[in-house]
């Protein structure tokens, strides 16, 4: 029998970012306010009944793998291990979040392998056993399963729901650079001349939808070592404050900059600027 499902996978943008310390596994400890946002790559997904294990997968971008490497096979291979049902699966991934953007596109993608999967074989896994499936696949991949507006602490597994960003438009520009968040945690340097955001004020701040008083407690320490590397990080921070954003920053470990503006007018005219210098910007 053969059946199928067409989801949407979601970016996600760090409204604020702060990294507490390095662990003794040599991962970081993370607090950070994660929200999800309207830029979406798309699954279609079939499934049919088979002796063994079939997992076919293709993407519209030819530049990403379509093996073992993408999370998307890693995430369907995974589901049937723990499943243990022999099945033959076709999966197409329409790509449109950049990668190597902070956005987070390979972690919702896997994320939304796993639900749809789970939804297809109506529903095998309770929400425990697809979080930890979705803990093994990468740090940002349970975050997705909710999705919305979260606090995400330890390495990012442990999520907490927040009151969302509302009443704003976002402006998401990637530069022509893509950075390995491996490298960024690996130079990052954490000394007293780091400047930490104040997390627990932006989370009052999004209770209170005070979106200036977010502006002024939110940070991203990863762009310490992330505008060393490319400068122009920075600059598109300054271009997006110089047309109006009330705060701009990168997100998660870049190479993306975010603006956010209180206006749609704004918004379209920050859009309009940022296309004339990447064709990966966005306004959602």
């Amino acid at each position: 029998m053969k059946k199928e499902l067409e989801i949407k996978c979601p970016a996600k943008i760090n409204l604020s970012l702060d990294v507490l310390n390095r662990r003794n596994d040599g991962y970081h400890n993370l607090s950070m306010i994660m929200q999800e946002i309207k830029l979406f790559d798309i699954l279609k997904i079939s499934v049919c009944d088979s002796p063994t294990s079939i997992i076919q997968f293709s993407c519209d971008n030819k530049n990403l793998p379509a093996d073992d490497n993408n999370l998307v096979v890693k995430a369907a291979k995974l589901f049937f291990e723990k499943v243990n049902i022999p099945t033959s699966a076709r999966i197409h991934l329409c790509k449109n979040i950049p990668s190597g953007a902070g956005l987070g596109g390979g972690s919702s993608d896997a994320a939304g392998t796993l639900s749809a999967l789970n939804t297809l074989f109506e529903n095998p896994l309770d929400e425990t056993q697809l979080k930890a499936l979705a803990k093994f696949l990468g740090a940002d991949v349970p975050f997705f399963l909710h999705g919305g507006c979260m606090l995400a602490e330890g390495i990012g597994e442990i999520l907490t729901p927040l009151t969302p960003l509302e009443n704003a438009f976002v402006v998401v520009a990637k530069p022509k650079i893509s950075i390995s968040t491996a490298y960024v945690y690996k130079n990052l340097i954490l000394d007293e001349s780091i400047n930490h955001p104040d997390i627990r004020a932006s989370i009052a701040a999004l209770q209170n939808g005070d979106i200036d008083a977010l502006a002024k407690t939110a940070g991203n320490v990863l762009e310490t070592v992330a505008e060393k590397m490319h400068p122009e990080i920075k600059d598109y921070k300054n271009k997006m404050l110089t047309l109006g954003a009330a705060y701009s920053l990168m997100s998660g470990s870049g190479s993306s900059v975010f603006g956010i503006f209180k206006d749609k007018f704004s918004a379209e005219k920050a859009l309009s600027e940022f296309k004339k210098i990447t064709k990966e910007t966005y306004l959602v």
